[in-house]
């Protein structure tokens, strides 16, 4: 029974869907004018003896980013994406990541400097220079590596044989599978059609246009003796051990089919260990994808392959040697090399996808490579051939996209734009940790859940700060800002005075206590500055403190009105036993200009890159609701009044970034002894981890023990990080690396 029939007639079809896939895509650093990068690869990426995420690949200057094994094509590209962000922010200014397999300029062979890895790797570096040279091996590509299901096997199995069996046979008709029918990709995603003249030193020269020079003859292929047969698994560990053992190759990884098996470290363990995936070496980079591959591109992959599996197998795969050559070869604009053929390919793939009820989208896509059999100018290579025609130079084709990426990535330079979803401060410590080479496993996207491992150690954090290193309890007493203002007053800590009300009876009651006394209303339990109202000049007017209270209740049904602190507030980020950062808060705020109104004033000063919605961006956008109106009309303003030249109106009395504030970076400029006062709050509140909110009349005058040398707001559980690490002025403080740095003290940090 065919593999098609048995999926159909054993309802396999949900399992056949699901596949793992990783991506690998090698590219050359190159300077501003298009020349391979001259600088080593960035110690900044942390070692290649250990880094799972980014590499190198040939030469020193050629970068190998690597995916971790996904349960689809969208998750490896986007992981992909994040690596992708991660390397570009790191390389120098003038440095960019050539988005072409071809580099469009090649140097003298002796300014090629082999990949300085450990002396193993090295050495083979050396030999592949002396028996290759060194500019084919300069080619870069996309390894796409894809397994099926071990459900589906487990499946197939019962009915074949033995797993490991089942495994072997059927990654073994992929395999010859690719090599038949390979022509029809490198048709529709080859794009490597033009090469430097140095590129063909020393032997034959292409003197027309190709679809793919990196899939031809061309490309970095073994000498043409050397070959393996496909034709079962035996046959294959027996001619490629008999290369290796008579010296035509160094190693079995020597061999450069365009299909791998991997699952052992030696072909001759595959028998009993059983072939795990299989890694296709075919792709050229897309340069139309900032990745090298494009999402589409990527499920249309994932289908072929399937397709591959659904075709039946024709007497030979070998037919589709000559059909390779001759599709690689062509000119980017001519048709299919067989039409017809590839016509038989698409309406099987259609029959796999309308009998395994693809998606629509998956069919949509299908039928517009089908389209392109006949329409060459629609494919990868077709359209790289026009821009270049339009422009009249592939260099030039190559830094206008290079520098276009990297400045969509520059233009942000917060989080990460492949993980945009999840919180900001999550999205920085992912980047330090895919940065540093920290195996990385989101497990929660949503509660912003990951796991991280280095060696053997394993660590969870959530939320980009919230570790194994604290208390459970931590988090419970500075939730409860009650509870929080009594544990610091019997550690001997200033705090000021409160009253706790649960309604606006009961703050109708109290008013008479507080009026005209300059007071903060607050919730009991809350974060991030959410129904918090501060009266620095005082409170009057009882409506106005029913309606500060009435906010705060809708935050928590018990409410705090307290004294209110003369002074500057400011936030200590305490990791540890030190203060690794102190921030000015500064209420969100207009500066009047002498024309425009509050309004207008607001709508300009939202157009900050830094500003938006608090979550993708470091600094949140100012509102205009009833919190803001009500700090107006104290001040005697509504959001319509024109505010004279220079003259400076708060939109919010609490300086919570959250709440639309400024942050300033004063960790330099503050007496050391705030810095220990803050370290001794977090010790009580039994945290590691600690923002503590401190009211200071002046910071450059040492504390002492006097009621009016400092005040405590509060201290906070989880406290944001991204507006240190991209405050509105001042030193970046990269609050994530060092939580990295807490976690794991046995990494090689200065290295």
């Amino acid at each position: 029974m065919s593999l098609k029939a048995t999926i159909l007639d054993k309802g396999l079809e949900g399992l056949f869907v699901q596949a793992t896939i990783g991506i690998e895509k090698e590219g050359q650093r190159v300077d501003q004018d298009g020349q391979i990068s001259q600088n080593l690869h960035p110690k900044r990426f942390g070692s290649r003896d250990f880094h799972p995420y980014i590499q190198t690949d040939f030469a020193e200057s050629q970068l190998e980013l690597i995916t971790p094994v996904c349960g689809a094509s969208t998750d490896a590209l986007r992981f992909l994406g994040a690596v992708h962000e991660v390397t570009i922010r790191q390389l120098a200014e003038d440095e960019y990541l050539w988005p072409l397999s071809m580099p469009a300029r090649l140097p003298e062979s002796s300014a090629i400097l082999e990949a300085q890895m450990a002396d193993e790797d090295r050495r083979y570096r050396e030999y592949l220079t002396e028996k290759y040279g060194k500019y084919k091996q300069m080619v870069s590509g996309i390894h796409y590596n894809f397994g099926l299901s071990p459900a589906f096997f487990q499946a197939l199995a019962s009915e074949k044989g033995s797993l490991t069996e089942t495994r072997n046979l059927v990654y073994m008709k992929l395999a010859r599978q690719f090599l038949r029918y390979q022509w029809l990709l490198i048709y529709l995603l080859g794009a490597s059609p033009l090469a430097p003249d140095r590129y063909f030193e020393g032997g034959e020269a292409l003197d027309s246009p190709a679809r793919s020079i990196r899939s031809s003859r061309f490309g970095y292929v073994n000498e043409p003796h050397v070959h393996v047969s496909f034709d079962s698994l035996d046959q294959y560990i027996k001619d490629l051990r008999h290369l290796v053992d008579t010296g035509d190759l160094i190693a079995e990884k020597e061999l450069y089919e365009t299909v791998r098996f991997r699952g052992a470290k030696s072909v001759k363990d595959l028998p009993e260990k059983g072939i795990e995936y299989l890694e296709f070496r075919l792709f050229d980079l897309n340069p139309f994808a900032p990745y090298g591959m494009t999402p589409e591109d990527a499920r249309f992959v994932h289908l072929f392959l399937m397709g591959l599996l659904w075709i039946e197998e024709t007497p030979d795969y070998r037919a589709g040697l000559p059909l390779k050559e001759a599709t690689a070869l062509a000119h980017p604009l001519t048709p299919a090399a067989d039409i017809a053929e590839a016509e038989l390919v698409f309406e099987a793939l259609l029959e796999m996808a309308e009998q395994i009820s693809l998606s629509v989208s998956d069919r949509e896509l299908l039928l517009d490579k089908r389209s392109q059999i006949s329409q060459p100018e629609k494919t990868v290579g077709g359209q790289l051939w026009q821009t270049y025609e339009a422009s009249g130079s592939m260099l030039e084709v190559g830094l206008n996209l290079a520098r276009s990426y990297k400045s969509a990535v520059m233009e942000k330079p917060f989080g990460l734009q492949a993980f945009s979803e999840m919180e900001l401060s999550t999205q920085a410590f992912l980047a330090d940790a895919i940065q540093y080479g920290f195996a990385v496993e989101i497990l929660d996207e949503r509660d912003q859940f990951v796991k991280l491992t280095f060696a053997d150690h394993i660590e969870y954090v959530k939320n980009g700060n919230m570790t194994s290193q604290d208390s459970y309890i931590s988090p419970l007493i500075m939730e409860n800002k009650v509870v929080t203002k009594k544990v610091l007053a019997q550690a001997g800590f200033q705090v000021p005075e409160s009253i706790q009300v649960t309604s606006l009876e009961e703050a109708e009651q109290v008013f008479s206590l507080v009026c005209s006394k300059p007071i903060v209303i607050k919730p009991k339990s809350t974060n991030f500055g959410l129904g918090i109202s501060i009266f620095e000049k005082g409170i009057t007017d009882k409506g106005d403190f029913l309606k500060a209270v009435e906010l705060a209740l809708l935050e928590d049904k018990e409410v705090m009105v307290e004294d209110f602190i003369v002074g500057t507030e400011y936030r200590f980020f305490v990791l540890g036993d030190e203060t690794k950062a102190v921030l000015l808060r500064v209420p969100a705020n207009v500066i009047g200009d002498g024309v425009s109104t509050v309004k207008e004033l607001v709508a300009v000063k939202n157009t900050n890159i830094l500003r938006g919605d608090g979550k993708s961006t470091p600094l949140k956008k100012i509102e205009l609701g009833e919190l803001e109106q009500l700090q107006l009309k104290a001040q005697g303003y509504t959001v319509d009044s024109v505010i004279s030249e220079g003259e400076t109106v708060y939109l919010r009395a609490n300086s919570n970034i959250s709440t639309g504030g400024d942050s300033i970076d004063m960790t330099d400029e503050v007496h050391p002894s705030y810095k220990t006062i803050a370290v001794a709050i977090a010790k009580v509140m039994q945290a590691k981890v600690c923002g503590v909110d401190l009211i200071i009349p002046d910071i450059t005058l040492p504390a002492d023990s006097s009621p009016t040398s400092y005040g405590i707001i509060e201290a906070n559980f989880n406290p944001m990080m991204m507006m240190h690490i991209f405050p509105a002025k001042g030193t970046s403080r990269r609050l994530t690396t060092d939580v990295l740095k807490m976690l794991y003290p046995e990494y090689p940090w200065s290295s």
